[in-house]
């Protein structure tokens, strides 16, 4: 560049601005270094060369003029708040905070500085945060940003219905913006609004009709619903438009796991891992689809969770710290649940009977609530049990990990396994001395940094530890505490005396229904001709699932009119009308298994995969009925058909059998509190005796 014969201030500081305004940053930036190293007082000087250096993307160059300006001009709001978006940049978030606090106070009413200081400190300061966003946008009412970030601030943190209708003055601000309805749209979903989430989301795709974003929203709403056709169409559309959206790829997965399409499932989930390798929640997704498989080994299956390990948790053992914790082997022992569900959920039944019994004189309880839904009544008795309860929606894993650490928790305990919304990256981050998995998911997380798997001996038999990164720690009852809900009813009397033909039945979800399943079950009703069979669930709502399990039946040569396949919520009434129910593999089912028990209606199990696929088997065991568990497919058909040839020993079961599970191990809550927490001392003595 050739520089003019410039020699007065003046001059100088007309040319830089001149510069600046025509956009020629460069040399804009070059006669400001010149004109500052002239005149080193030169506010214009230090603000023009800060500003080219910003428009150059030098940020890490800016701090100096920056400073420089600021001194000569330090009650100038815009230079700390300038200064403040230059940390932010380059992840100084304190120094961000301190800038933006100091623009405040020299500009009371610097609407941007209060918005993004709430960007700032949103990850820790959540209610603060949320403050600042409303302070922007009463300073400036039509300041998009504000109001765009409170609602999605409310959503973040569980304030969910008072996002929405921030969110409709933010699309009143812009009602053209097709992602803003996207936004509603989920907000509408995740309170169960289905039908305004549909209307939003369709405005989306009319202002937007190749809008990935807005076909895979639509399709997760579709799901929430059970209109797994209409989910599966805007899933491909979405992955159609967008090939490389990973989250598509797993929805997409997900529905066609639940036609049994398990190898097109696993590989869409694994085709969005290669989109997205780092996704932690991706693979925990490919775990879910491969665990229902039915044509994988135990090795074959353990493999896919040797992957986490590999992938994820040894990256994150540069992060394990020494634990300070009071090495008393007999001390009060902190211990800290941590989940997703402690609200109206199926683990309540299980989750419920064990914080309700804690022995407070030995355990001081923590919870850690990941809630991605309203808190409703359990989630108030949940909070009663506990002596601590500690919201984490919004919190980073850094951020939950060295809270717990703080907490000085001695024993964790995840409850969650790979499902929605778990915090295992957590407890890859070892943040207490002994941790623990136990409960939903029913298999290994993976992840050598959790110290044991709480279970019991028919759910993982000896021998079987090697499928199982965590230590099987076998409690000398079941592994579980079942509490039954308000309003079952009574146990009616056998539903074939009255008319005359057994009634099988299962309120298992579609995703268990795979070919080895109904091959088995076509068996036992093609060698019980006058026999029923009831398959109900949420899944079934959708009536083109319905009659694709049907035609699945067909195939093998069952008539259409002995299936009996739809929805009823509760369930209680299905369950009075089945005589013999039926336990699916190598997937069990779960809570369900313990309702039909609780009606007084026997099931056939076979003991297949450890943990997941013997559950039924576990149940079974704890309630004494173990001559109901099958070896093999064979056996199987066998024990369903003897079973169903007498009804006089059925009806006496119908009779006898809810008695006979509330005095059974299965049902005694406080026998089950006091094996936990002998495992909770055992586990910690171990861990002391290493210090």
């Amino acid at each position: 560049m050739n520089t003019p014969n410039l020699n007065t201030e003046s001059q100088l500081t007309q040319q830089v601005i001149t510069l600046f305004n025509q956009r020629d940053y460069v040399a804009a930036g070059q006669t400001a270094k010149l004109l500052t190293a002239r005149y080193p007082r030169s506010l214009v000087g230090w603000k023009v060369l800060a500003g080219s250096l910003e428009q150059q993307g030098k940020h890490l160059e800016m701090i100096d003029p920056l400073k420089k300006a600021i001194s000569l001009s330090p009650t100038e709001a815009v230079l700390h708040y300038n200064l403040g978006n230059v940390y932010r940049a380059l992840d100084k978030g304190e120094d961000a905070v301190m800038s933006y606090r100091t623009a405040i106070q020299n500009a009371p009413e610097f609407a941007e500085a209060y918005c993004n200081l709430a960007i700032a400190i949103e990850d820790h300061e959540q209610e603060a945060a949320i403050g600042y966003y409303q302070k922007a946008a009463q300073i400036k009412p039509d300041y998009f940003e504000a109001h765009s970030n409170l609602a999605m601030a409310l959503r973040r943190f569980g304030r969910v219905t008072e996002s929405i209708d921030v969110f409709k003055k933010v699309i009143l601000l812009r009602p053209q913006e097709a992602e803003l309805y996207v936004e509603l749209g989920l907000v509408y979903r995740d309170l169960g609004q289905h039908t305004l989430a549909i209307a939003t989301l369709s405005q989306a795709l009319q202002l937007k009709p190749n809008y990935a974003l807005a076909h895979n929203a639509l399709g997760t709403t579709f799901i929430a619903i059970d209109q797994f056709d209409l989910a599966r169409i805007n899933f491909q559309r979405a992955v159609e438009i967008e090939p490389e959206y990973a989250a598509a790829h797993h929805n997409l997965a997900n529905v066609l796991r639940d036609y049994s399409q398990f190898d097109e499932a696993i590989a869409c989930c694994q085709r969005a891992m290669e989109i997205v390798p780092e996704h932690f929640g991706a693979y925990g997704n490919l775990l879910f689809n491969v665990n229902y498989h039915p044509d994988l080994t135990s090795d074959q299956l353990y493999e896919y969770y040797r992957e986490v390990e590999i992938k994820f948790g040894q990256a994150l053992q540069s992060t394990w710290k020494p634990h300070q914790n009071d090495p008393s082997p007999d001390r009060k022992l902190r211990v800290g649940y941590v989940s997703p569900s402690l609200h109206f959920h199926s683990c309540r039944y299980f989750v419920e009977p064990l914080l309700a019994h804690h022995d407070k004189t030995k355990v001081e309880v923590y919870a850690y609530a990941q809630h991605q839904t309203m808190p409703d009544q359990y989630t108030e008795r949940y909070k009663s049990y506990v002596d601590h309860w500690v919201p984490t929606k919004g919190m980073t894993h850094d951020a939950l990990t060295e809270r717990i650490r703080a907490d000085q928790i001695d024993i964790l305990v995840d409850l969650a396994g790979h499902t929605g919304y778990n915090r295992l990256e957590v407890f890859a981050r070892k943040p207490a001395p002994v941790s623990v998995h136990w409960l939903d998911f029913g298999y290994t997380t993976g992840l050598k940094a959790i110290d044991y798997y709480l279970t019991d001996v028919p759910t993982i038999p000896v021998g079987d530890e090697r499928f199982f990164s965590e230590e099987p720690w076998r409690l000398p009852t079941p592994a579980y505490a079942y509490r039954p809900p308000d309003g079952i009813g009574e146990v009616n009397e056998l539903p074939a005396l009255e008319r005359g033909y057994i009634t099988f039945g299962t309120l298992t979800r579609a995703v268990r229904l795979n070919h080895r399943v109904l091959k088995t079950w076509s068996a036992i009703l093609r060698a019980i001709p006058d026999a029923r069979l009831v398959i109900n669930s949420g899944n079934f709502r959708d009536t083109g699932m319905c009659e694709k399990t049907a035609a699945r039946f067909m195939e093998h040569g069952i008539e259409r009119e002995r299936l009996i396949i739809g929805c009823d919520t509760p369930p209680w009434d299905v369950l009075r009308g089945i005589d013999i129910g039926l336990d699916c593999f190598p997937h069990n089912s779960g809570t369900t298994l313990f309702e039909t028990l609780y009606m007084g209606i026997p099931y056939v199990t076979l003991a297949n995969r450890p943990s997941v696929g013997r559950l039924g088997t576990s149940i079974l065991h704890g309630l004494g009925h173990p001559e109901w568990v099958a070896d093999t497919e064979q056996d199987y058909i066998d024990k369903a058909v003897q079973l169903a040839q007498d009804t006089a020993y059925l009806s006496q079961l119908r009779k006898n059998l809810r008695e006979k599970l509330k005095k059974s191990p299965l049902m005694d809550e406080i026998g089950f509190a006091r094996a936990v927490e002998d495992a909770y001392r055992q586990m910690w003595r171990r861990w002391c005796a290493t210090k």
